[in-house]
């Protein structure tokens, strides 16, 4: 199924005085699969024994992008780049798809989706004429509209098929309640949503004191979920919210601990007193 990719692809980055071009990643790949002299580790690799490293490349790359590390994040959407080469090399051996495929259907379906880029449904075609910009909300509804299209074309008729189980809880919750949503079933404005938040903590309140850690945990769960959904009423990626909240604590508590050092203590021999009151410096520092 191999679609000649080796061959004409035009890419080209340098690394010291030779060129490689993404044909010759391809090749590299091939050959660290191949059985006769390849890499005992890459051989014996499959689908499922990669996917951590394809979690933890893409994760990388979007702490290069928080920190503005445009320098490494070069480097990191290489490997991440590698973790798509890898697959398809799998599925190629395979006889299932190979990279040409997995950019012929990219390719296709951004086309098909843009057709107020891609009038014509071609790469090609073109407006021919000035246009008004189209309203975002529009373009959005249009976009989830062709989903919903091309998931009854596969069959998927249910409305939460095929939202990934691996995807981060707070993220798939997101995507569970826009999928819920185009079929009008949410909240109308946010007052809702933060009703639902206060009625779950509640229940939290009471699972609590009822001493019943099974209860708690599903509560606690819900309490995420909810606000999941404020989120999602807010246009904020709650992925987003919690790292920016983690790196806030981390500076903060470095804070402490560098204040502490002056004075000769570390958090292990500080009271929580004299940590809360650092704690409120670095707050007020910021």
């Amino acid at each position: 199924m191999d679609k000649g990719i080796h061959s004409d692809t035009q890419f080209v980055v340098e690394d010291g005085q030779q060129a490689y071009s993404l044909a010759d990643l391809l090749t590299l790949m091939t050959r660290l699969r191949d059985p006769a002299d390849g890499c005992p580790w890459d051989m014996k690799q499959d689908y499922k024994s990669i996917t951590p490293s394809t979690i933890e490349e893409a994760y990388e790359v979007v702490d290069a992008i928080e920190r503005g590390d445009l320098e490494h994040l070069r480097e990191e959407l290489g490997d991440l780049l590698f973790q798509v080469i890898f697959y398809s090399e799998l599925s190629r051996e395979a006889s299932r798809f190979d990279f040409a495929d997995v950019v012929a259907d990219l390719t296709a379906k951004l086309i098909r989706r843009h057709p107020h880029v891609f009038p014509g449904g071609t790469l090609d075609s073109r407006l021919g004429k000035a246009r008004t910009q189209d309203d975002e909300a529009e373009i959005k509804a249009r976009w989830e509209a062709l989903k919903l299209i091309e998931r009854a074309e596969k069959g998927q008729r249910k409305v939460l098929a095929d939202v990934p189980l691996g995807l981060p809880g707070l993220t798939r919750a997101v995507k569970l309640q826009k999928r819920a949503a185009q079929v009008g079933f949410d909240w109308p404005d946010v007052h809702g949503v933060l009703g639902k938040i206060e009625e779950e903590i509640a229940e939290v309140r009471e699972a609590l004191a009822a001493g019943d850690p099974v209860a708690v945990q599903d509560e606690l769960g819900d309490v995420f979920f909810a606000l999941a959904n404020l989120c999602r009423h807010q246009k904020i990626d709650p992925e987003s919210a919690v790292r920016s909240t983690n790196k806030k604590f981390e500076r903060r508590f470095a804070y402490i601990e560098s204040q502490l050092a002056v004075s000769g203590k570390t958090p292990q021999t500080a009271s929580l007193d004299e940590m809360d009151h650092l704690w409120d410096e670095a707050k007020f520092n910021e």
